[in-house]
């Protein structure tokens, strides 16, 4: 996991994945190394992950190595919406991920499980979506473990709704109570 710098416009202290914005060269790239049996819009995402990874926490993945684990959609509520797709993939052996210094103050490999720890301790500042990809991954025994599922799932785009008032709200998922009638 990686820290976002205090001066991030964006979740500054805030511990995320590596990830960013589609670039034209990832479309270029995905266009000239199509991954057979994938969209190319879905290998231009791929790309993009491999090189936010390379780019923000210094670790070199090949974007077909990279699985499709979700993809979410923030709430129509939220005034800067994102389309972000989240993957799955082994890093090379004995790789020790470095923050970039620029985007990301901080890189740490950590389980799921001590991640949301801290958090509860509150040593770490974790988003909705994050907490939830860490919740998931902890109930899995082993990174070959959540490949296999990666392998299996269907990915099917979610978008959270924010429900309450400006006092109080609360974050509610497809399928939880209320979701359909917010």
């Amino acid at each position: 996991m990686l820290r976002r710098g205090p001066n991030a416009r964006f979740m500054p202290n805030t511990w995320v994945f590596a990830g960013g914005v589609v670039e034209e060269e990832d479309r270029a790239l995905a266009a000239q190394n199509p991954i057979e049996g994938v969209e190319t819009d879905e290998v231009t995402h791929r790309i993009c992950g491999a090189r936010e990874l390379g780019e923000e926490a210094g670790l070199e993945i090949d974007a077909a190595d990279l699985l499709p684990w979700s993809r979410w959609i923030t709430p129509e509520q939220v005034p800067m919406r994102f389309d972000t797709r989240f993957y799955v993939g082994l890093a090379p052996a004995h790789a020790k991920p470095e923050a970039d210094g620029v985007e990301m103050d901080e890189a740490r490999w950590i389980s799921p499980a001590a991640a949301i720890a801290a958090q509860t301790d509150e040593e770490f500042e974790i988003s909705f979506p994050t907490v939830k990809h860490l919740e998931e991954l902890r109930r899995f025994d082993s990174s070959e473990a959540v490949l296999e599922n990666a392998r299996l799932r269907p990915v099917v785009p979610l978008t959270p709704k924010v429900v309450g008032t400006e006092d109080s709200f609360e974050i509610i998922l497809p399928g939880d109570p209320g979701y359909d009638d917010a």
